[in-house]
């Protein structure tokens, strides 16, 4: 009656899928890092830094890091010019060990 279906992992993270996934996510960032400084200039409401951290760490790091030195936006923050890169860099790690572990 009803079909069993059965979710296949290494289709869903391939590494096709987590390259597109992180093209996605760093493009999103790099954008709400040029939004925050355009609401900033305007005196408009803001995007917390609570979201551009999450972004970061869902894989945005490139995008967010990117943006923050394209827009002169938060660079005079600390823990955005050591936050950013720290974040990302264990990122990468992350994804090279998965690639050779794999």
């Amino acid at each position: 009656m009803f079909e069993q279906s059965t979710i296949n992992f290494k289709e869903i993270f391939s590494i096709q899928n987590i390259l597109i996934y992180l093209l996605v996510i760093n493009l999103f960032g790099f954008f709400i890092m040029w939004l925050d400084k355009h609401k900033a200039k305007k005196g408009a409401w803001r995007i917390s830094e609570k979201t551009l951290f999450i972004v970061t760490a869902l894989g945005g790091g490139i995008g967010t890091t990117a943006g923050m030195y394209t827009f002169r936006h938060k660079t005079q923050k600390l823990n955005f010019v050591i936050g950013f890169p720290f974040i990302t860099v264990l990122e990468i790690i992350g994804i090279v060990w998965y690639i050779i572990a794999k």
